[in-house]
């Protein structure tokens, strides 16, 4: 993060010669989640003699607090669970004695231009935000790749050594060749749905069962093993690929067809301002409720507490039993919670969904994530080495046990934070038996081996902070990333919003959340899940959008993903 003055506006993000954002809509599900938000008509209504009517909505993260907003926005009432804080993932910690834009984000933390239903709401909030400090991004002033005892210093590209504009070439290559790279990128651009859904839906045969190392391995620009280990460790854009070797190649190709992985943003003051905000917003435009209501008010201030039990009562009605022991039925209800949980902290009757579904979030497959952050007294890296020239530290990619060293600023003399590690997969089940003290030890120890005459401990000002994303009670995970064979898993749940294929017992309870996405792991999947659900209870309480802005479910048959048979 710079120092440059933060804007809510994005002006690297990645645009045809139309001036339209390439976004993270695509190729899976091409609806535009941007467009229909914009609409001036709206995002659709439900008859008059369903204003009022309660919908619970389980989970305070991002998508459950989209979800409840917009549902409140039609005038029925929604009821937020939520068993931790609001916030979920986007879970932003503050230094006592620090200013209010020193923070360690936890969970996410950089935000890809093209996530544009996110930045719808970002902006609708009055958010700001800024380059995040990724390696070798243009507001990076630095970065050090340390790999096998030996330190490259760069500030572009160019000045690493070749073998990483080899490897990086041998990516661009096996993208275009084995991928469509360049024709996907296009059709995305110029939202091009028969295009995108063409090139797609022959990858997704021909790719479901291929892991990303898989598909590395059959091209013939990564037949050396030492560049296909350097992109593991490094990669381009956000660090290394490694940890995801193992998932489904298709999880991948959503990322970089999308421009998930680069350009990112961060949020000025921390990302958990997004849901409270939308928590305490008034909507410029809402039916039934009175002047001045928001999902604050409705609930008299504060979530209720999380849910333990989901039965079913009747067909289409949900009774929920949260932690207080209070038991209430509802026509409808949206889960938003990890989908894991549903198995294990919430009580649930089989008759909630067919068992295709059951399979489905059963074999999800969740990422583990570690972070630990410390609050330092200034950007001390920014001094320069008087013997080399160099800035005393940079943002740093390592296959030491820190992996990812990011050096986060606010100002040239005021406090500011260094994420001494960010890991994930077996880099962060390293870290799991670790007390924070002890993560702190072994990751100083592996900078001083890069930096040797940088003490970091002299610069520290507060407590540091930690967290395992697999081992929080009501999460279990970071973020679903798909195996190879698992494609119809997901397309059973993303899908899962169109009831009316469903027998009436399995209907009423509707999934969301970055885990039912296409693009798990990043905000704008909560997002899109978040208005798909939404669009769900609207059409089974006999709602419907106006024509002339059609939503997800109006245009499901026309942009439905591909469905694969079981032979």
């Amino acid at each position: 993060m710079t120092s440059a003055v933060p804007t809510a506006i994005h002006p690297e993000q990645p645009a045809d010669g139309d001036g339209r954002p390439i976004t993270m809509a695509g190729p899976d599900f091409p609806f535009g989640y941007d467009d229909f938000l914009g609409h001036p008509a709206g995002i659709g209504s439900v008859p008059p003699q369903y204003h009022g009517t309660e919908v619970a909505v389980i989970g305070g993260g991002l998508s459950g607090i989209v979800t409840a907003y917009e549902l409140m926005k039609m005038g029925l009432r929604p009821v937020v669970y939520e068993a931790d804080a609001l916030g979920g993932r986007l879970r932003t910690v503050r230094f006592d004695g620090c200013p209010d834009d020193v923070v360690a984000e936890m969970g996410a933390m950089r935000f890809p231009p093209s996530s544009t239903a996110l930045f719808h709401y970002i902006d609708k909030v009055g958010l700001h935000t800024t380059p995040f400090p990724n390696p070798l991004a243009p507001g990076t002033p630095s970065t050090v790749v340390d790999l096998k005892g030996r330190s490259h210093y760069a500030r572009t590209p160019a000045d690493l050594p070749p073998v990483f504009a080899e490897v990086s070439r041998a990516w661009q290559r096996t993208l275009d060749e084995h991928a469509e790279f360049a024709g996907m990128r296009a059709a995305i651009k110029a939202r091009d749905v028969g295009t995108m859904k063409r090139i797609w839906n022959d990858l997704v045969r021909g790719l479901d069962n291929q892991t990303f190392y898989g598909f590395l391995c059959d091209s013939p620009a990564f037949s050396s093993f030492s560049h296909r280990e350097i992109f593991g460790q490094v990669g381009f854009g956000t660090g290394g690929w490694d940890t995801d070797f193992p998932n489904s190649i298709l999880e991948i190709l959503r990322v970089v067809y999308t421009g998930a992985d680069d350009e990112h943003r961060s949020i000025v003051g921390g990302s958990d301002q997004l849901p409270r905000r939308l928590w305490e917003r008034v909507p410029a435009k809402m039916v039934h409720w009175p002047a001045g209501t928001s999902l604050k008010t409705l609930h008299g201030g504060a979530p209720r507490p999380g849910v333990t039990r989901l039965h079913r009562t009747a067909p289409n009605n949900i009774t929920v039993t949260d932690a207080d022991g209070r038991i209430r039925t509802y026509p409808a209800a949206v889960c938003t919670a990890q989908s894991w949980l549903l198995l294990s902290k919430i009580e649930c009757d089989e008759s909630l969904f067919p068992i295709d579904h059951w399979t489905a979030i059963e074999r999800t497959h969740y990422m583990e994530s570690s972070k630990v952050f410390v609050p330092v007294d200034r950007p001390f890296w920014r001094d320069v080495d008087p013997a080399t020239g160099r800035e005393k530290m940079s943002m740093t990619l390592t296959d030491r046990m820190t992996r990812g060293t990011y050096l986060l600023e606010s100002g040239p003399d005021s406090p500011a934070v260094i994420c001494l590690s960010y890991t994930w997969a077996d880099d962060a089940l390293k870290w799991l038996p670790l007390s924070v003290s002890e993560r702190v030890e072994v990751m100083l120890q592996s900078l001083r081996e890069i930096y040797p005459g940088v003490d970091v401990r002299r610069h520290v000002i507060g407590d540091p902070v930690t967290v395992s994303w697999e081992a929080e009670p009501h999460f279990m995970g970071a973020f679903k990333a798909n195996l190879p064979g698992h494609y119809r898993y997901q397309e059973r749940l993303f899908s899962h919003f169109m009831q009316d294929r469903l027998a009436a017992e399995h209907r009423g309870l509707f999934l969301a959340g970055d885990d039912v996405s296409w693009t798990a792991g990043w905000a704008e999947g909560a997002v899109q899940t978040a208005l798909n659900a939404v669009w769900g209870v609207m059409h089974q309480f006999g709602g419907a959008t106006d024509p002339a802005n059609p939503g997800p479910g109006d245009r499901f048959a026309e942009l439905a993903p591909i469905v694969l048979g079981d032979r």
